[in-house]
């Protein structure tokens, strides 16, 4: 799952949300540093990412990108998975899109103080670019990891990436929705065990 997915994940709990999507950029034992809410979210990202790459039809998406990724083919299926939610979100929120990610920058960044250094570092940039939102696009898409290869260990095969998805598109939807529905009920029972816990 990457960033849209995450936030979407989290419920309407900001902390939570604010967590979830910073969960990458706080190793360890790190996260104890923060408000409880904002742990949980943590928390949770770490139980999307597990569940994400542990299940099958992740390891069945991420063997189509071997080819050029090889180990990193499951970054590229997290970024696909966000191209699948963003084209397909009116059948998980009643909040238009657009909304829903403003909401979501807007939460961010009068929550900036407390954000991790990395995430303070990219977020103007993917708040002005709407990487986001870009994310309903295929041209998005090729950006996003044409980005990703230059700042990070990602191999540099966008055309690659994009030619697999489109060669596979209907395949990857309905790849997707499965994946889906069964992500957003782990995450729905999580979020509900949060709340008895706390």
């Amino acid at each position: 799952m990457n960033f849209l997915a995450h936030l979407h994940l989290s419920g309407d709990n900001e902390g939570i949300k604010i967590g979830n999507f910073i969960g990458d950029a706080v190793k360890g034992k790190s996260y104890q540093k923060f408000i409880p809410d904002i742990q949980k979210g943590i928390l949770l990202h770490r139980k999307i990412d597990y569940f994400t790459d542990k299940h099958e039809i992740t390891k069945d998406l991420s063997r189509l990108f071997n080819g050029k990724y090889g180990k990193y083919s499951g970054i590229v299926v997290d970024i696909m998975y966000d191209y699948f939610l963003a084209n397909n979100w009116e059948n998980y929120s009643n909040q238009k899109l657009e909304q829903f990610i403003s909401d979501s920058y807007s939460l961010l960044m009068i929550n900036f103080r407390v954000l991790p250094i990395k995430i303070k570092k990219f977020l103007p940039f993917l708040i002005g670019k709407n990487r986001l939102l870009s994310y309903r696009n295929i041209s998005g898409i090729e950006s996003v990891l044409t980005v990703m290869a230059k700042y990070t260990t990602l191999p540099n095969a966008p055309k690659f990436a994009i030619e697999i998805l489109q060669n596979n598109h209907q395949y990857f939807q309905e790849k997707f929705i499965l994946f889906y529905d069964e992500i957003y009920q782990f995450t729905k029972m999580e979020l509900e065990r949060s709340y008895i816990i706390s």
